[in-house]
């Protein structure tokens, strides 16, 4: 173990520079830059997604694995279009792409569509890698043509048997997944399809299945898809967003399937974020917002292939 920090001055200032143009973005489109709890009573119930819990005065907290649930509060509250730059926390999440602390830029516009918001996220990401040399116009790309290239499959029709094929699975594999179709298919999406990106471009995925929706809406022209997309650059994932879903109704479901998918799982059980059905029940205007790990787009500007490189200390050291 070493005193010594990971990142050189070099990456400092990098960070430091990358972090004045984010600013500088949302300043020139009049977004507000606010501000909310890192501790919370309540967290994401996403089964693929664990907090990590602390206590305080003799009761559980969690730390924010997303701001997103405050910053739909504020505005169902009737803010202004916002955005954050603020650390997250997952447990769980350790490797060359991922730590379990890391910051993240999320921000939400009122009144656009799905395209709009991923222009939005690729003219910003453009932006911000300026050491890296991006070849070409970011490429676009449904979900389902994004498999129908890489494996000749049709994500919306096929089946787990198809999927375990695809992506090589022993049989340790294949009893550890199970007969869990949307866990097979972002298997695949990891290790099979995004590398197909083009390194030297932005790629942007878009329409995932609605059994992958989460807190997206369901895309009005086509009901077997959601309005929800993400950012690439090359095989790493960097932005996740959605056209948000503002039915409290179908939040809630989608709650409880997530509640019944972590028990199946034997994951901890989680409550339900009333405060954020309560809002959406007041009425959350339309939307969309984006969630950016900061973190790996400076890797990757810096040339990094290791995301450990380009913070000052290891979380937890």
């Amino acid at each position: 173990m070493t005193w010594r920090p990971n990142a050189s001055v070099d990456t400092a200032i990098a960070r430091a520079r990358m972090l004045n143009s984010v600013r500088s973005f949302f300043a020139q489109r009049d977004v507000l830059e606010v501000s909310t709890p890192t501790l919370s009573s309540r967290t994401a119930t996403d089964p693929n997604i664990e907090s990590i819990v602390t206590r305080w005065s003799g009761r559980d907290l969690y730390l924010q694995t997303s701001p997103e649930h405050h910053m739909k509060r504020l505005l169902a509250a009737g803010y202004p279009d916002i955005y954050q730059v603020c650390k997250v926390f997952r447990d769980g999440e350790s490797g060359r792409r991922h730590m379990p602390e890391f910051t993240m830029l999320e921000w939400y516009r009122l009144g656009i569509g799905l395209p709009a918001i991923i222009e939005e996220t690729t003219n910003l990401v453009s932006k911000l890698l300026v050491n890296k040399k991006l070849d070409e116009s970011p490429r676009l790309i449904s979900y389902g043509d994004a498999f129908e290239n890489a494996l000749s499959l049709d994500p919306m029709t096929t089946d787990v048997a198809s999927m375990a094929k695809a992506v090589n699975a022993d049989e340790q594999l294949r009893e550890s997944i199970g007969d869990d179709l949307d866990a097979w298919l972002d298997l695949a999406m990891a290790s099979q399809v995004a590398s197909t990106f083009a390194t030297n471009r932005l790629t942007a995925v878009y329409h995932y299945p609605r059994s992958q929706a989460a807190l997206a809406q369901i895309c009005p022209q086509d009901d077997r898809v959601a309005d929800r997309f993400e950012l690439y650059c090359g095989p790493i994932e960097l932005a996740n967003g959605f056209v948000e879903l503002t039915d409290a109704n179908e939040q809630r479901t989608r709650f409880l399937t997530d509640q019944d998918k972590r028990k199946a799982s034997g994951c901890r059980h989680l409550e339900i974020d009333e405060s954020l059905i309560d809002a959406l029940q007041e009425g959350l205007p339309p939307s969309a917002g984006v969630a950016l790990g900061l973190d790996r787009v400076l890797m990757i500007d810096q040339g990094q292939d290791d995301i450990h490189s380009v913070v000052t200390f290891n979380p937890g050291l």
